[in-house]
Protein backbone atom coordinates (compact mmCIF):
# COMPACT_ATOMS: atom_id res chain seq x y z
CA UNK A 1 0.00 0.00 0.00
CA UNK A 2 2.66 2.51 0.99
CA UNK A 3 4.47 1.71 -2.42
CA UNK A 4 1.25 2.65 -4.27
CA UNK A 5 0.97 5.57 -2.47
CA UNK A 6 4.87 6.80 -3.38
CA UNK A 7 3.80 5.97 -6.63
CA UNK A 8 1.03 8.14 -6.70
CA UNK A 9 2.81 10.75 -5.36
CA UNK A 10 5.55 10.71 -7.67
CA UNK A 11 2.82 10.86 -10.56
CA UNK A 12 1.37 13.70 -8.87
CA UNK A 13 5.10 15.74 -9.00
CA UNK A 14 5.69 15.03 -12.37
CA UNK A 15 2.13 16.19 -13.66
CA UNK A 16 2.81 19.87 -11.93
CA UNK A 17 6.53 20.68 -12.46
CA UNK A 18 5.89 24.45 -11.50
CA UNK A 19 4.46 23.25 -8.16
CA UNK A 20 7.33 20.45 -7.38
CA UNK A 21 10.33 23.21 -8.05
CA UNK A 22 8.46 25.25 -5.45
CA UNK A 23 8.05 22.74 -2.83
CA UNK A 24 11.22 21.29 -3.70
CA UNK A 25 13.34 24.02 -3.22
CA UNK A 26 11.87 25.03 -0.09
CA UNK A 27 12.27 21.91 1.90
CA UNK A 28 16.34 21.72 0.67
CA UNK A 29 16.92 24.85 1.49
CA UNK A 30 15.64 25.02 4.84
CA UNK A 31 16.96 21.01 5.22
CA UNK A 32 20.44 22.58 4.25
CA UNK A 33 20.27 25.03 6.74
CA UNK A 34 19.68 22.47 9.45
CA UNK A 35 22.39 20.03 8.52
CA UNK A 36 24.57 22.64 7.93
CA UNK A 37 23.82 23.81 11.58
CA UNK A 38 23.65 19.93 12.90
CA UNK A 39 27.18 19.60 11.28
CA UNK A 40 28.69 22.89 13.03
CA UNK A 41 27.35 21.65 16.79
CA UNK A 42 28.83 18.14 15.75
CA UNK A 43 32.12 19.91 15.20
CA UNK A 44 31.55 21.68 18.57
CA UNK A 45 30.84 19.12 20.72
CA UNK A 46 30.99 16.04 19.04
CA UNK A 47 34.49 14.04 19.65
CA UNK A 48 36.85 14.85 16.96
CA UNK A 49 40.22 15.48 16.05
CA UNK A 50 42.55 16.17 18.42
CA UNK A 51 39.82 15.13 21.69
CA UNK A 52 39.11 11.97 20.48
CA UNK A 53 38.33 11.37 24.08
CA UNK A 54 36.44 13.58 24.88
CA UNK A 55 33.36 11.27 25.71
CA UNK A 56 35.05 9.58 28.20
CA UNK A 57 36.68 13.14 30.05
CA UNK A 58 36.17 15.24 32.60
CA UNK A 59 36.90 19.10 32.57
CA UNK A 60 37.84 21.43 35.41
CA UNK A 61 38.06 24.53 34.41
CA UNK A 62 36.41 27.11 36.60
CA UNK A 63 36.29 27.63 40.26
CA UNK A 64 33.76 30.08 41.13
CA UNK A 65 34.32 31.87 45.28
CA UNK A 66 31.09 32.78 47.31
CA UNK A 67 30.74 35.82 49.66
CA UNK A 68 28.71 35.01 52.80
CA UNK A 69 25.55 36.25 51.55
CA UNK A 70 26.07 33.84 48.31
CA UNK A 71 25.33 36.80 46.06
CA UNK A 72 29.21 38.09 45.23
CA UNK A 73 31.21 35.77 43.83
CA UNK A 74 34.84 35.84 42.27
CA UNK A 75 35.11 33.66 39.27
CA UNK A 76 37.78 31.83 36.70
CA UNK A 77 40.45 29.73 35.59
CA UNK A 78 42.40 27.99 38.32
CA UNK A 79 46.33 27.61 39.55
CA UNK A 80 48.64 24.71 38.41
CA UNK A 81 49.16 24.55 42.15
CA UNK A 82 45.69 23.64 42.58
CA UNK A 83 45.05 20.90 39.79
CA UNK A 84 48.11 19.43 41.04
CA UNK A 85 46.86 19.36 44.62
CA UNK A 86 43.58 18.15 43.66
CA UNK A 87 43.11 16.79 40.04
CA UNK A 88 46.23 15.24 39.52
CA UNK A 89 45.83 12.82 42.86
CA UNK A 90 42.31 11.03 41.39
CA UNK A 91 42.92 7.70 41.57
CA UNK A 92 39.76 6.71 39.22
CA UNK A 93 41.39 8.95 36.46
CA UNK A 94 42.94 6.88 33.76
CA UNK A 95 45.42 9.88 33.39
CA UNK A 96 45.22 13.70 34.14
CA UNK A 97 47.01 16.62 32.65
CA UNK A 98 47.21 20.30 33.00
CA UNK A 99 47.11 22.99 30.57
CA UNK A 100 46.86 26.70 30.14
CA UNK A 101 44.02 28.65 28.62
CA UNK A 102 45.53 29.89 25.46
CA UNK A 103 47.31 32.90 25.47
CA UNK A 104 48.10 35.76 22.98
CA UNK A 105 52.08 35.86 21.76
CA UNK A 106 53.84 37.43 18.54
CA UNK A 107 56.70 35.89 16.86
CA UNK A 108 58.73 37.68 13.89
CA UNK A 109 60.17 37.02 10.46
CA UNK A 110 61.93 40.11 9.67
CA UNK A 111 59.40 42.75 10.30
CA UNK A 112 56.62 40.80 9.93
CA UNK A 113 54.66 40.35 12.51
CA UNK A 114 52.71 36.78 13.52
CA UNK A 115 50.13 36.44 16.01
CA UNK A 116 49.98 33.36 17.93
CA UNK A 117 48.20 31.70 20.29
CA UNK A 118 50.52 29.50 23.05
CA UNK A 119 49.45 27.34 25.66
CA UNK A 120 51.77 25.76 28.44
CA UNK A 121 50.81 21.94 29.54
CA UNK A 122 52.42 19.30 30.74
CA UNK A 123 53.77 15.56 29.25
CA UNK A 124 50.48 14.26 29.52
CA UNK A 125 48.43 16.27 27.62
CA UNK A 126 49.89 14.49 24.87
CA UNK A 127 48.43 11.23 25.92
CA UNK A 128 45.11 13.11 26.86
CA UNK A 129 44.59 14.69 23.31
CA UNK A 130 45.14 13.02 20.38
CA UNK A 131 47.96 15.03 18.46
CA UNK A 132 49.05 13.42 15.25
CA UNK A 133 52.52 14.47 14.82
CA UNK A 134 53.96 15.20 11.04
CA UNK A 135 57.21 15.73 12.49
CA UNK A 136 59.18 14.63 15.54
CA UNK A 137 57.60 14.12 19.27
CA UNK A 138 56.28 15.47 22.32
CA UNK A 139 58.21 16.72 25.29
CA UNK A 140 58.29 14.44 27.78
CA UNK A 141 58.67 14.50 31.93
CA UNK A 142 62.52 14.72 31.76
CA UNK A 143 62.31 18.46 29.21
CA UNK A 144 59.97 19.33 32.02
CA UNK A 145 62.54 18.77 34.91
CA UNK A 146 65.46 20.09 33.06
CA UNK A 147 63.63 23.14 32.35
CA UNK A 148 64.19 22.62 28.62
CA UNK A 149 63.47 25.38 26.39
CA UNK A 150 61.42 23.17 23.68
CA UNK A 151 58.25 23.87 21.90
CA UNK A 152 55.66 21.61 19.64
CA UNK A 153 54.50 23.98 16.81
CA UNK A 154 51.44 23.24 14.57
CA UNK A 155 51.95 23.13 10.56
CA UNK A 156 50.55 26.41 9.69
CA UNK A 157 53.13 27.87 12.52
CA UNK A 158 55.63 25.98 10.65
CA UNK A 159 54.74 27.70 7.17
CA UNK A 160 54.67 31.18 8.41
CA UNK A 161 57.95 31.05 10.70
CA UNK A 162 60.20 28.55 8.19
CA UNK A 163 61.38 29.79 4.89
CA UNK A 164 61.28 26.10 3.16
CA UNK A 165 57.89 24.45 4.67
CA UNK A 166 59.05 20.92 3.24
CA UNK A 167 62.19 20.79 4.85
CA UNK A 168 62.22 19.57 8.48
CA UNK A 169 62.17 21.67 11.59
CA UNK A 170 63.61 19.60 14.18
CA UNK A 171 65.65 20.70 16.24
CA UNK A 172 65.36 24.27 14.35
CA UNK A 173 65.73 27.48 16.77
CA UNK A 174 62.54 30.19 17.14
CA UNK A 175 61.95 33.43 18.84
CA UNK A 176 58.61 34.13 20.66
CA UNK A 177 58.42 37.08 22.53
CA UNK A 178 62.43 37.01 22.58
CA UNK A 179 62.69 34.32 23.79
CA UNK A 180 64.59 31.18 21.88
CA UNK A 181 63.25 27.58 22.01
CA UNK A 182 63.83 24.38 19.98
CA UNK A 183 61.80 22.98 17.92
CA UNK A 184 60.69 19.09 18.98
CA UNK A 185 57.47 18.86 17.22
CA UNK A 186 55.29 19.52 14.49
CA UNK A 187 51.36 18.61 14.68
CA UNK A 188 48.69 18.96 12.57
CA UNK A 189 46.85 22.07 14.08
CA UNK A 190 43.29 22.03 16.16
CA UNK A 191 40.59 23.94 15.31
CA UNK A 192 39.96 27.24 16.88
CA UNK A 193 36.49 26.24 18.15
CA UNK A 194 38.29 23.44 20.61
CA UNK A 195 39.60 26.00 22.65
CA UNK A 196 41.10 23.92 25.80
CA UNK A 197 43.09 22.02 23.03
CA UNK A 198 43.71 24.98 20.44
CA UNK A 199 47.10 26.90 19.93
CA UNK A 200 49.86 27.61 17.44
CA UNK A 201 52.64 26.81 19.88
CA UNK A 202 52.81 24.24 22.84
CA UNK A 203 55.47 24.85 25.68
CA UNK A 204 56.15 23.12 28.65
CA UNK A 205 54.53 24.72 32.07
CA UNK A 206 58.14 25.48 33.14
CA UNK A 207 58.52 27.62 30.36
CA UNK A 208 58.83 31.49 31.01
CA UNK A 209 55.64 33.62 31.84
CA UNK A 210 53.77 30.21 32.62
CA UNK A 211 52.67 31.45 35.93
CA UNK A 212 52.53 28.24 36.93
CA UNK A 213 54.62 28.90 40.35
CA UNK A 214 51.11 30.93 41.48
CA UNK A 215 50.78 29.93 44.95
CA UNK A 216 47.05 30.59 45.23
CA UNK A 217 43.70 28.33 43.98
CA UNK A 218 43.19 30.39 40.65
CA UNK A 219 44.90 30.69 37.41
CA UNK A 220 45.30 29.94 33.78
CA UNK A 221 44.92 26.66 34.08
CA UNK A 222 42.17 23.80 33.85
CA UNK A 223 42.38 19.97 33.88
CA UNK A 224 41.28 16.91 31.40
CA UNK A 225 40.27 13.82 33.49
CA UNK A 226 40.70 11.04 31.44
CA UNK A 227 38.55 7.82 32.13
CA UNK A 228 38.87 3.97 31.29
CA UNK A 229 35.78 4.01 30.07
CA UNK A 230 32.45 6.14 29.97
CA UNK A 231 30.92 4.41 32.78
CA UNK A 232 34.37 5.54 35.20
CA UNK A 233 33.13 9.28 34.57
CA UNK A 234 31.04 9.52 37.45
CA UNK A 235 33.97 7.99 39.80
CA UNK A 236 36.27 10.65 38.79
CA UNK A 237 33.36 13.53 39.59
CA UNK A 238 32.51 11.64 42.84
CA UNK A 239 35.95 11.69 43.94
CA UNK A 240 36.95 15.22 42.51
CA UNK A 241 34.36 16.80 44.40
CA UNK A 242 35.12 14.93 47.78
CA UNK A 243 38.00 16.65 47.42
CA UNK A 244 36.79 19.85 47.08
CA UNK A 245 34.41 19.66 50.05
CA UNK A 246 37.50 18.73 52.41
CA UNK A 247 38.45 23.01 51.07
CA UNK A 248 38.98 25.06 54.57
CA UNK A 249 36.94 28.01 54.48
CA UNK A 250 36.51 31.06 54.80
CA UNK A 251 39.27 31.90 52.69
CA UNK A 252 40.68 35.13 50.91
CA UNK A 253 41.68 35.36 47.44
CA UNK A 254 43.30 38.82 45.62
CA UNK A 255 41.36 40.39 48.65
CA UNK A 256 37.64 38.71 47.72
CA UNK A 257 36.90 37.28 51.44
CA UNK A 258 34.79 34.09 50.70
CA UNK A 259 33.15 31.20 52.46
CA UNK A 260 32.20 28.93 49.71
CA UNK A 261 34.22 27.14 46.69
CA UNK A 262 32.34 25.44 44.08
CA UNK A 263 35.08 23.75 41.21
CA UNK A 264 32.61 21.91 38.97
CA UNK A 265 34.16 18.77 37.26
CA UNK A 266 31.92 17.69 34.42
CA UNK A 267 31.86 16.42 30.66
CA UNK A 268 32.61 18.92 27.86
CA UNK A 269 28.65 19.67 26.84
CA UNK A 270 27.66 20.56 30.28
CA UNK A 271 31.65 22.35 31.31
CA UNK A 272 30.50 24.46 27.99
CA UNK A 273 27.39 25.14 28.74
CA UNK A 274 28.35 25.90 32.67
CA UNK A 275 31.17 28.34 31.53
CA UNK A 276 28.25 30.79 30.49
CA UNK A 277 25.48 29.66 32.70
CA UNK A 278 27.60 29.21 35.96
CA UNK A 279 25.70 26.21 37.63
CA UNK A 280 22.69 28.69 37.37
CA UNK A 281 19.39 26.28 36.08
CA UNK A 282 17.31 29.48 35.05
CA UNK A 283 19.82 30.37 32.70
CA UNK A 284 21.17 26.78 31.34
CA UNK A 285 16.72 26.56 30.92
CA UNK A 286 17.02 29.89 28.80
CA UNK A 287 20.15 28.61 26.63
CA UNK A 288 18.16 25.60 25.71
CA UNK A 289 15.15 27.64 25.23
CA UNK A 290 17.06 29.79 22.41
CA UNK A 291 18.80 26.96 20.94
CA UNK A 292 15.03 24.85 20.79
CA UNK A 293 13.45 28.22 19.31
CA UNK A 294 15.63 28.65 16.95
CA UNK A 295 15.01 25.00 15.66
CA UNK A 296 11.33 25.74 16.04
CA UNK A 297 12.16 28.85 13.64
CA UNK A 298 13.78 27.22 10.97
CA UNK A 299 11.52 24.43 10.57
CA UNK A 300 8.33 25.78 11.54
CA UNK A 301 8.35 29.03 9.21
CA UNK A 302 8.81 27.02 6.57
CA UNK A 303 6.39 24.65 7.22
CA UNK A 304 3.73 26.94 7.83
CA UNK A 305 4.57 28.22 3.76
CA UNK A 306 4.53 24.75 2.41
CA UNK A 307 1.50 23.98 3.96
CA UNK A 308 0.14 26.56 2.08
CA UNK A 309 1.89 24.89 -1.20
CA UNK A 310 0.46 21.60 -0.17
CA UNK A 311 -2.85 23.01 -0.02
CA UNK A 312 -3.46 24.26 -3.26
CA UNK A 313 -1.29 21.26 -4.56
CA UNK A 314 -3.72 18.80 -2.75
CA UNK A 315 -7.06 21.04 -3.75
CA UNK A 316 -6.43 19.75 -7.40
CA UNK A 317 -6.92 16.24 -6.42
CA UNK A 318 -10.30 17.11 -4.64
CA UNK A 319 -12.44 15.31 -7.54
CA UNK A 320 -10.02 11.93 -6.52
CA UNK A 321 -10.56 12.74 -3.16
CA UNK A 322 -14.49 12.68 -3.52
CA UNK A 323 -14.37 9.64 -5.72
CA UNK A 324 -12.75 7.38 -3.32
CA UNK A 325 -14.50 8.91 -0.14
CA UNK A 326 -17.59 8.09 -2.02
CA UNK A 327 -16.44 3.88 -2.68
CA UNK A 328 -16.03 4.14 1.31
CA UNK A 329 -12.93 4.90 1.83
CA UNK A 330 -12.06 5.82 5.47
CA UNK A 331 -10.60 8.90 6.43
CA UNK A 332 -7.67 7.62 8.23
CA UNK A 333 -6.91 5.77 4.87
CA UNK A 334 -6.63 9.06 3.16
CA UNK A 335 -5.12 10.69 5.62
CA UNK A 336 -2.13 7.83 6.03
CA UNK A 337 -1.44 8.18 2.11
CA UNK A 338 -1.47 12.71 1.80
CA UNK A 339 1.19 12.01 4.75
CA UNK A 340 3.35 9.36 3.16
CA UNK A 341 3.08 11.28 0.21
CA UNK A 342 4.53 14.65 2.13
CA UNK A 343 7.00 12.44 3.70
CA UNK A 344 8.54 11.38 0.23
CA UNK A 345 8.48 14.24 -1.33
CA UNK A 346 10.21 15.42 1.84
CA UNK A 347 12.83 12.96 1.76
CA UNK A 348 13.75 13.74 -2.15
CA UNK A 349 14.14 17.63 -0.93
CA UNK A 350 16.67 15.58 1.78
CA UNK A 351 18.51 14.12 -0.95
CA UNK A 352 19.24 17.46 -2.64
CA UNK A 353 19.55 19.02 0.50
CA UNK A 354 22.37 16.55 1.64
CA UNK A 355 23.88 17.20 -1.85
CA UNK A 356 23.88 21.18 -0.98
CA UNK A 357 25.03 20.70 2.70
CA UNK A 358 28.77 18.62 1.67
CA UNK A 359 28.70 21.28 -0.93
CA UNK A 360 28.45 24.07 2.05
CA UNK A 361 30.35 22.46 4.25
CA UNK A 362 33.75 21.96 1.94
CA UNK A 363 33.24 25.40 0.88
CA UNK A 364 33.52 26.50 4.56
CA UNK A 365 35.78 24.26 5.33
CA UNK A 366 38.81 25.25 2.78
CA UNK A 367 37.50 29.09 2.73
CA UNK A 368 39.72 29.62 6.08
CA UNK A 369 37.11 31.23 7.79
CA UNK A 370 37.95 28.55 10.72
CA UNK A 371 40.95 27.52 11.02
CA UNK A 372 42.08 23.51 10.35
CA UNK A 373 37.56 23.23 10.15
CA UNK A 374 36.78 19.52 9.95
CA UNK A 375 33.35 19.87 9.59
CA UNK A 376 31.42 16.66 8.16
CA UNK A 377 28.08 14.55 7.32
CA UNK A 378 29.66 11.54 9.93
CA UNK A 379 26.21 9.44 11.10
CA UNK A 380 25.25 11.15 14.28
CA UNK A 381 24.96 14.16 11.48
CA UNK A 382 23.02 12.04 8.86
CA UNK A 383 20.39 10.34 11.60
CA UNK A 384 19.80 13.39 12.96
CA UNK A 385 18.99 14.79 9.52
CA UNK A 386 17.22 11.96 8.63
CA UNK A 387 14.72 12.51 12.24
CA UNK A 388 14.63 16.75 10.96
CA UNK A 389 13.42 15.57 7.23
CA UNK A 390 11.03 13.09 9.20
CA UNK A 391 9.83 15.57 11.36
CA UNK A 392 9.50 18.81 8.86
CA UNK A 393 7.62 16.28 6.29
CA UNK A 394 5.03 15.63 9.23
CA UNK A 395 4.71 19.03 9.99
CA UNK A 396 4.51 20.46 6.62
CA UNK A 397 1.81 17.58 5.70
CA UNK A 398 -0.15 16.76 8.19
CA UNK A 399 -2.46 19.79 8.35
CA UNK A 400 -3.59 20.20 4.28
CA UNK A 401 -3.80 16.31 4.70
CA UNK A 402 -6.45 16.16 7.40
CA UNK A 403 -8.54 19.03 6.02
CA UNK A 404 -8.51 17.18 2.27
CA UNK A 405 -9.06 14.30 4.57
CA UNK A 406 -12.25 15.69 5.75
CA UNK A 407 -13.73 17.42 2.48
CA UNK A 408 -17.52 16.92 1.80
CA UNK A 409 -18.02 14.42 -0.83
CA UNK A 410 -20.09 16.40 -2.82
CA UNK A 411 -17.93 19.58 -2.42
CA UNK A 412 -15.33 17.83 -3.74
CA UNK A 413 -17.14 16.31 -6.82
CA UNK A 414 -17.39 19.67 -7.39
CA UNK A 415 -14.14 20.60 -7.99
Amino acid sequence: MILNYIKIAWKVLLRHPFYTFITLFGISLTLTVLMVLTSFLDHLFGTHYPELKRDRSIYIQMMTQLDSTRTGRTQGPLSFKFLTQYAKRLKSAERVTICSMFNASNAYVGSQKIDLNTKYTDADFWQVTDFDFLEGKPYNEQNIANGDYVAVITDDFKKQYFEDPQEPVIGKDIEIENIHYKVIGVVKGSPITRILTHADVYFPYTAPKSNYQNTGMRGNYIAIALASDKSGLKAINDEFQSFIKRISVPGDQYGFKYYEVVVKSLPYLESFIGAFADGDSGLKTIFYGVIGFIMLMLMGLPAINLVNVNVSRILERASEIGIRKAFGAPIRTLLWQFIVENIFITFIGGAIALVLTLIAISLINNSGWIAHADLTINVTVFLVSLGICLIFGLLSGVLPALRMSKLNIAEALKA
